[in-house]
């Protein structure tokens, strides 16, 4: 072991924070079920964040060492924090203008029944590739996919599944995305070489997505679906519905496409829809001012910022008119507090570099050094709460191993695209679980057996890596 690998702490010292974390999030998800995001998981990371402190202290790495990682953990979610806001005020304004039900009236209008699951990974797959992200995916068209998921009947992990398999695709094979280019860079590839390597694992395993929803669509069509249809008209009863609307989202998907801010595009998505209720919802202002007593003021504010439901008097549609506006997000937003704080105290404790050197030193075959990569993409996912430093660490560490094996470092590009990029939203406290789970309304353990494309990806790269096929050498 090299001098630097014995100034890190011991390996039990590194992983017993993790384990103790995931038992009583366990446990405590088993207590409390869903409710469980409401503080008790917040809290729950809190105590790890601090079984992890003391093991840091024990191997005499400094308090205030700690305390700077986790200030620095936090400035990287800033940006994060405010997009989940923004994504709240956004579903509250998207639904009082009308934007959402007429995503889902003219969504149900046109969409075959019959291959609804496969068009939501399709779609979601495109438009992703277009913004280059899978956060900005699911907050226009996701949120969309979802109303007319729920009004057919589907389950809702598994459309959110759907969804989230073609946005990841998406996010990974396009070169506007920030995590492509993250991989790309710090393993020192080429971007577009990097794109055209994916391939060989990614296309395989989006094929295999979409064929399952296709079947599994066409064998398990919900028996309220038709019925269901049937209320599509009545949405016009309630809202002003027109392709006009949709004016809004094409907006914010070319000021992304653009590579303007996602907090930039997403203010200007929320305050462009704001002006539609005035000029295209006056029934429902009308409605609404006059039940509740509210000024028109009043009403497109706290639809931003608060809960907003329509009711109908039809269970199927008063549970698709509803939104938590930026208040909704709140617990998210404290989810993703606690789990960087947990991330810093294992980053600064040496935890993550540990357990990654490690791996490093049994690896003794290729197929060997790819199961490391994986494994540590995984880790550094579950303990610091966020893909980018699932790709960061494991970049970095591995980068070595690979060319002392004469492998090309694209290779590693891949493998940490196809086991830390997909993987971090599979995870409810890493910033993308709680993220999407939160957009989308649906818990991530109930979409996570859905998400085909995310943890098929590991399999794949590791099933490549096992057959030796196109395996680039230097």
């Amino acid at each position: 072991m090299s001098i630097e690998n014995k100034k890190l702490i011991s390996l039990f010292d590194s992983i017993i924070p993790i384990v103790a974390l995931v038992t009583l999030l366990y446990i405590n998800v088993s207590v409390y079920g869903d409710s469980s995001l409401n503080g008790s998981n917040q809290f729950i990371l809190i105590i790890g964040s601090s079984i992890a402190f003391f093991f840091g202290i024990k191997n005499k790495v400094k308090a205030k060492t700690i305390f700077n990682t986790i200030s620095n953990n936090f400035k990287s979610i800033s940006t994060p924090i405010i997009i989940l806001l923004l994504v709240g005020g956004l579903s509250g304004s998207w639904m009082v203008s009308g934007i959402i039900p007429s995503m889902i009236y003219y969504g149900l209008k046109l969409i075959n029944v019959s291959f609804f699951l496969p068009t939501c990974v399709i779609i979601s797959a495109i438009v992703a590739i277009s913004t280059g992200s899978s956060w900005s995916t699911t907050a226009t068209i996701g949120i969309g996919l979802i109303g007319i998921g729920k009004v057919l009947g589907f389950d809702l992990g598994l459309v959110a599944g759907a969804i989230i398999s073609g946005a990841y695709f998406g996010d990974k094979m396009s070169p506007l995305s920030d995590t492509t280019n993250l991989a790309a860079a710090v393993t020192e590839s080429n971007l577009f070489e990097h794109i055209k390597y994916m391939t060989i694992t990614t296309f395989p395993t989006i094929i295999i997505t979409i064929i399952f929803f296709a079947s599994y669509n066409i064998f398990n069509m919900p028996s309220e679906s038709i019925e269901n249809l049937n209320y599509v008209e009545s949405i016009k009863d309630y809202f002003f519905i027109s392709p006009i609307l949709f004016f809004v989202p094409i907006i914010v998907i070319v000021l992304i496409i653009k590579k303007i801010s996602p907090v930039i595009s997403l203010f200007i998505g929320i305050i462009t829809a704001a002006f539609l209720v005035l000029v295209f919802q006056s029934n429902l202002i009308s409605s609404f001012t006059s039940e509740n007593g509210l000024s028109t003021y009043e009403f497109i504010i706290n639809s931003i910022v608060s809960e907003t439901k329509v009711e109908t008097g039809k269970s199927s549609l008063d549970d698709l008119f509803y939104t938590g506006g930026m208040k909704g997000m709140l617990n998210t937003i404290w989810l993703v507090i606690c789990a960087m704080i947990f991330g810093g105290v294992m980053e600064a404790i040496g935890a993550l570099k540990r357990i990654s050197y490690f791996l490093l030193e049994k690896t003794k075959s290729i197929f060997g050094l790819f199961s490391s990569t994986v494994i540590s993409c995984l880790t550094v996912n579950i303990s610091a709460s966020d893909q980018y430093l699932a790709i960061v660490v494991p970049g970095k560490m591995f980068s070595k191993a690979y060319r002392d094996r004469n492998l090309s470092t694209l290779n590693l590009s891949r493998t940490i695209e196809d086991s830390g990029t997909v993987t971090s939203v599979l995870i409810p406290w890493n910033t993308c679980g709680a993220y999407q789970a939160s957009v989308l309304n649906v818990n991530v353990l109930d979409y996570f057996i859905f998400a085909i494309f995310n943890w098929l990806s590991p399999v794949t790269t590791l099933i490549i890596a096992l057959v030796k096929y196109k395996i680039k050498k230097i």
